[in-house]
């Protein structure tokens, strides 16, 4: 089994940020979306929002592949917004990579925050990616985003910079069974 930490969120609301704080203190690999997607834009071309979501989900796939070669007890960190593919589909991709425990890492920001970080960054990011004007959609969207809440949720609010310690706590806090005790009836 391979431990997988799903660090969900809208786009700009502090997922990498929180992935690399994970990655550092549980010595894990953070696979990215973002990475596997810009390197398909750099060899396949830029398209539209359709040919976008095409290669993010091809992206989606080649990191549970890869996961699934992963020594046995390797885990990973998956930085993505997991909403964007269904649930049976993340579910079929966790299954082949023979995923577990998993704990899904929410981080949020208010709707305003996650669109300006987002102009913020638009200029700097691959052009493959939606250009700043794509800021007020994002907003909407994080003001309804939610957790998926299929797994074990580590709740990440990003406006400040998370509290290192803590955090990492609240990972292995999630990652542990919980145990049950067996009740035995005295009579």
């Amino acid at each position: 089994m391979h431990p997988v930490f799903l660090v969900n969120g809208v786009p700009a609301s502090g997922k990498s940020t929180v992935a690399a704080i994970i990655a550092r203190h549980l010595s894990l690999p953070v696979l990215t979306v973002d990475t596997i997607k810009e390197a398909f834009f750099d060899h396949l071309g830029i398209g539209d929002r359709d040919y976008s979501r095409k290669l993010g989900r091809a992206s989606y796939q080649a990191i549970f592949s890869s996961i699934a070669g992963f020594p046995d007890d390797l885990g990973a960190i998956v930085d993505a917004w997991h909403k964007f593919v269904p649930l049976d589909v993340l579910e079929a991709h966790l299954a082949r990579a023979k995923a577990g425990p998993i704990v899904e890492v929410w981080c949020h920001a208010p709707p305003e925050v996650c669109a300006e970080r987002y102009r913020a960054r638009a200029a700097f990011r691959h052009p493959g990616h939606p250009p700043a004007g794509y800021a007020p959609e994002l907003a909407e969207l994080a003001a309804r985003a939610t957790p998926i809440g299929h797994w074990p949720i580590v709740d990440v609010e990003t406006l400040e910079p998370p509290d290192e310690d803590e955090l990492i706590l609240r990972i292995r806090k999630a990652t542990t069974p919980v145990e049950r005790t067996r009740h035995v009836n005295p009579g």
